[in-house]
């Protein structure tokens, strides 16, 4: 998974950073906010709130306001009950209080990703995608898709609109037992989504990923 880390604290930033991506995660660690709202688009975000540049829930308000839906995790010193409920108002998934255990920060990770699933139906380019059932039709046509089709199309699904990586994507395939760690396999993937699908289905941000565009 891609992880926006936004924490000042260099001891415990690169604690962090480095117990996730010795679970496999990709982290990538800002020390301000500026710099969090120019880095690459995340599936995680790990928000610290007293940035040396300002509030970071002002920044959790803005992704909120402007449809970004990544998963935010809150690592803050401030443990009063009030702060907390300001920070879920704001639009954080999760609240986990400054001293913590790195070992509980990944069980929140994961509690917090089970919760985030794509959507039983997507229409795309007038083609009705039945994700749970694995069912593709345009107008009374079947459409059939492939196992590892339908596994590129869930990890787009769950961002539709939004750029997925794809490391995401081949992380998604090798957790299913799909494919290897070659990346070259998602391109021809991709390539029969669209013939099936139609060209303008998914999108290709160079250097960031693939978008499923409805």
């Amino acid at each position: 998974m891609n992880v926006l880390l936004l924490e000042d604290d260099v001891d415990l930033g690169q604690a962090v950073a480095e117990h996730l991506e010795a679970a496999g995660h990709e982290v990538y660690w800002c020390k301000l906010i500026a710099q969090a709202r120019a880095a690459p688009e995340s599936e995680l975000a790990l928000l610290d709130l007293n940035l040396p540049d300002g509030d970071a829930l002002g920044l959790l308000r803005q992704w909120r306001a402007a449809g970004d839906r990544r998963s935010v995790i809150v690592l803050t010193a401030r443990d009063q009950v009030s702060e907390r409920i300001r920070g879920l108002q704001a639009g954080a998934d999760d609240y986990l209080v400054k001293p913590f255990d790195l070992d509980e920060l990944l069980a929140r990770i994961v509690a917090v990703q089970r919760r985030v699933a794509p959507p039983a139906q997507v229409s795309v380019q007038g083609v009705a995608l039945d994700l749970a059932g694995h069912r593709a039709r345009r107008g009374d046509e079947s459409i059939d898709l492939t196992a590892m089709e339908w596994a590129v199309l869930e990890c787009l699904a769950s961002r539709t609109g939004r750029i997925c990586s794809r490391d995401a994507i081949v992380d998604a395939l090798v957790g299913q037992g799909l494919v290897g760690g070659d990346s070259n396999s998602l391109e021809v993937i991709v390539s029969r989504l669209r013939k099936k699908l139609g060209a303008a289905a998914i999108s290709t941000h160079r250097g960031l990923g693939y978008r499923l565009d409805a």
